[in-house]
């Protein structure tokens, strides 16, 4: 080593450790271990009163910049940290970990060494403050699997379409956890529960309190209004009673390479559903661009630009208001009972509430939006001429598609026949976008003849899923999802169709998920000539099937790797689910009936506590959605499956080799709730720094966030580094 390069790493240390001897709160033996650190980074050592921390978080935070900005890493098995790439401001830092409180915040700036002294938890409810929801869920007492079924309200209470525990399992999680997480602060203590005589009251006001009351009620109603009730009850009776869950392992290996990047944006009542950062087919297309959000409460596309770390949003307009539909919950009606946060306050005034954004290789931002009323136009109806409406006739469609330019700082509303909600592009030179309907079809728009024609009737198609199940090679005369089956025509099988990809390894081909249970996948073969060469494959995960080692159940989100091998995150059952449909021995005919196929699944138990009275897997985690990072966005390889850990402030990456899952947990503000995540790659030569994955927090009650009401949501950047110290 060159001895002016020792000289200067001499200095650099002696400088170090005399900066770390002016911060409050040092610890002499953390200031004797140097951190290196470059003028835009914080760096340090976190110690406790029996040496260093390892796997704990330590938190930088400031209000300097035109948004407020995060910045939180993990420290190493030394204890030591690196916040790395800080724009210049005052932040206030401080470590957060399991095991401990939160200790005392310190003021820094780039460029500084702060040692950092944790703060052990005096005592486990103290500690337990900072677990993630599905700890806290975990604590709820699911009946015994010999309760089931249910026999209804002059039986044992339980609804009688809860045919198995799992019924049971599948309504806490899609009818309870679809729209936030259960199990945080705000949910599991009743803030006016001295104002009732039981908790069994306190609970029956509560879940018609607010301006989701109808749905909230709708989800109690399944289990059997009375049960469910006090299931609830029971649950945060133990927990005021002083019961605490299980510790949270902290972060470990790879988890501990994990740096976040937070913006807020939007408003405190905002409702951000999700984020699109680029092209999912090509990570490159809009490298150090804005990322974008749909505002579902208030009509509007939120976005951040990470450079200048500002946020910003434009209206999303609609044609006309709609007016009763599949989604009216959303808009402005009578409330039973006033929040608890806002009163009367009507938070939601959103006709077309946005819904999944997409982005195409010209950076145009496309998403589902309801721009009408749900009744369709007569090309689309019973009595068309239209080839589709001919095949299967559509009445009404809640949502349909818009899209922004940001060349031209303008919305375009197109009109779809069928019902939209997911939306993915394909690989076709068409650059078709497909759609799920949550109801019997899948539906696509031709974009390439939409933007150079404008007409939305001629660029746009739909097929309901038809098997072959007269395995003749072709789908001609059946019978439709509600009519009894008949042996000599083919059958409609699956409707709900929630998640979808393209199928990269096929042309025009998709995938399709819908929940419940078991819940099911399909793939749809449009064909050249659709709505005639359309041809479905029909798919449940394995569930009470003898043939199956391990049984599963409720997908929702579906993605695929560049292998075509389709993942799906069970979000009942709490698995990440690999189907391979090369090892199937059946595809259609008339054994296809979903449970035909149980070797082409492999199911991963995902990470986390079951619930009370629950052997079967039966994760408290939710997981609304699951991505593939099919280009190595995040740095753990390339078709890395990805779920979201929206009850546990995660996401969930599972390395297939090594059968093993990453959790990238996101501590602070408690209440990460994801509902997707895409990557882009904004350097390709900047290794680590130059990719990431992009995901927010989509809940729809801001105010459950750690911070309570005025809390806003944050978008948030994952990256891994090649060890806790790079910078």
């Amino acid at each position: 080593m060159p001895a002016s390069t020792s000289r200067s790493i001499a200095t650099f240390a002696a400088l170090a450790l005399g900066a770390a001897a002016l911060v409050p709160g040092s610890a002499p033996a953390a200031a004797a271990q140097a951190v290196a650190i470059d003028a835009d980074d914080i760096g340090g050592v976190v110690s406790g009163s029996n040496g260093p921390e390892a796997g704990v978080w330590v938190i930088a935070e400031t209000d300097d910049l035109a948004t407020r900005l995060r910045k939180i890493v993990v420290t190493d098995d030394a204890g030591r940290y690196v916040l790395p790439d800080l724009p210049d401001a005052r932040y206030e830092v401080w470590v957060r970990g399991y095991g401990l409180v939160d200790s005392p915040r310190v003021t820094g700036r780039p460029g500084q060494t702060l040692n950092l002294t944790a703060t052990p938890a005096p005592t486990p409810r103290e500690a337990a403050a900072v677990y993630p929801g599905n700890y806290w869920y975990s604590l709820m007492a699911v009946p015994a699997k010999t309760e089931f079924p249910g026999t209804g309200p002059d039986g044992n209470g339980i609804g009688a379409g809860m045919r198995t525990q799992a019924h049971w399992i599948d309504t806490l999680k899609q009818g309870c956890q679809l729209c936030h997480q259960l199990g945080n602060l705000a949910t599991r203590e009743i803030p006016n529960a001295a104002d009732f005589d039981s908790t069994e009251a306190a609970w029956a006001h509560r879940i018609v309190t607010g301006q989701r009351a109808a749905r909230m009620a709708a989800a109690m109603n399944r289990f059997g209004s009375e049960r469910g009730i006090a299931a609830y009850a029971d649950w945060t009776d133990r927990i005021t009673a002083g019961e605490v869950p299980q510790t949270p392992p902290r972060p470990q290996g790879r988890e501990r390479d994990v740096v976040l990047t937070m913006w807020e944006w939007g408003s405190e009542t905002s409702y951000i559903h999700d984020e699109i950062a680029s092209d999912k087919r090509d990570p490159h297309v809009n490298a150090g661009g804005p990322v974008y959000g749909v505002e579902f409460a208030h009509d509007k596309l939120a976005w951040v630009d990470p450079a200048a770390h500002e946020a910003r949003d434009v209206p999303v307009p609609v044609r006309d208001t709609p007016g009763e539909g599949d989604y009216a919950s959303y808009m402005p009606q009578d409330m039973p009972n006033p929040s608890f946060y806002y009163g009367d306050e009507m938070l939601w005034n959103n006709p077309g509430n946005p819904h999944n954004p997409m982005m195409d290789g010209q950076g145009r931002v496309w998403m589902t939006h309801q721009i009408r009323g749900p009744g369709n136009p007569a090309w689309c109806r019973e009595g068309s001429d239209n080839a589709f409406a001919r095949h299967y006739p559509i009445e009404a469609a809640a949502r349909h598609v818009a899209y922004y330019d940001p060349a031209t700082g303008e919305v375009e509303l197109i009109d779809t026949c069928f019902n939209t909600h997911h939306l993915q592009f394909g690989f076709d030179d068409d650059d078709t976008l497909y759609l799920s309907s949550v109801r019997d079809v899948i539906g696509w728009i031709n974009t390439k003849q939409y933007l150079e024609t404008r007409d939305a009737q001629a660029s746009q198609g739909w097929c309901p899923t038809i098997v072959d199940t007269t395995g003749d090679g072709r789908i001609g005369a059946w019978t439709g999802l509600r009519e009894a089956p008949d042996p000599a025509q083919d059958r409609q099988l699956g409707r709900g169709w929630y998640g979808i990809v393209p199928d990269p390894t096929a042309e025009r081909v998709v995938w399709a998920a819908s929940g419940g249970v078991p819940g099911q996948i399909v793939r749809l073969e449009i064909g050249d000539d659709p709505p005639r060469t359309c041809v479905a494959e029909y798919y449940q995960p394995p569930f009470e099937n003898p043939d199956a080692p391990v049984q599963g159940y409720s997908p929702r989100g579906i993605d695929i790797d560049t292998n075509g091998i389709v993942w799906t995150a069970l979000s009942g059952s709490g698995h990440v689910a690999r189907f391979d449909r090369s090892r199937c021995g059946v595809l259609n005919g008339p054994e296809a009936t979903g449970q035909h196929c149980p070797e082409g699944w492999t199911l991963y138990a995902t990470p986390g506590p079951q619930m009370k009275g629950v052997t079967d897997h039966g994760s408290a985690d939710f997981h609304y959605y699951n991505w593939v990072d099919q280009f190595d966005t995040l740095g753990l390889g390339p078709n890395v499956p990805i779920a979201t850990g929206s009850t546990s402030d995660s996401l969930l990456a599972f390395l297939p080799d090594e059968e093993e899952f990453v959790i990238l947990r996101v501590p602070y503000p408690l209440g990460f709730y994801s509902r997707g995540m895409d990557g882009r790659i904004d350097d390709p030569d900047a290794g680590w720094k130059g990719r990431g994955v992009w995901a927010d927090y989509g809940t729809n009650a801001v105010w459950h966030m750690e911070g309570g009401k005025g809390a806003r949501g944050n978008l948030v950047k994952f990256q891994v580094r090649p060890h806790p110290l790079a910078h």
